[in-house]
């Protein structure tokens, strides 16, 4: 089983040395929800323009923050295949570096309008038995953080 915990706390305040992980598109806006203050962060939209790379279902990687890039153009929505492949990116990296815990936001399931339910067990099923700690933190109002009591396996979701 992996090692995932719910927290109502602000992600940034997570101690020093932790890595983070959010979805972005590949034309690199990062003009909504925490993107903005990734962007603002890490200076983030120019860093991966400098790049120059990336793919819909990739992770590029800088400094602590995975950007998990989940759809091609920012007004777009993700899949839950493009999702599922940017976290088997994220694992493969996360391994490499022997990154041990990777915080995050509600991925997905905000203004992506992924349901929560199936995202949460999709980050079960790719992180089972990996001994990396997933953590992630909502916002003090959502609603979705008491759906994590209970995770169901992906295959009730999808047959």
């Amino acid at each position: 089983m992996v090692d995932i915990t719910f927290e109502k706390r602000d992600l940034f305040s997570m101690p020093q040395g932790t890595c983070f992980a959010h979805c972005i598109s590949l034309d690199f806006a990062l003009g909504a929800g925490i993107a903005v203050e990734f962007n603002k962060r890490y200076n983030m939209s120019k860093r991966l323009r400098n790049l120059g790379e990336g793919y819909v279902g990739g992770v590029v990687k800088i400094d602590n923050v995975f950007n998990l890039i989940t759809k091609e153009k920012c007004y777009q929505k993700p899949t839950y295949e493009s999702l599922r492949n940017s976290l088997e990116e994220m694992r493969k990296i996360a391994f490499e570096e022997e990154i041990e815990l990777i915080a995050m936001p509600k991925i997905g399931a905000g203004l992506d309008k992924l349901k929560w339910e199936i995202v949460l067990s999709l980050i079960q099923d790719v992180f089972d038995d990996t001994g990396i700690k997933i953590h992630i933190c909502f916002l003090e109002d959502d609603k979705d953080f008491d759906k994590c009591k209970d995770i169901k396996p992906l295959s009730e979701y999808f047959s």
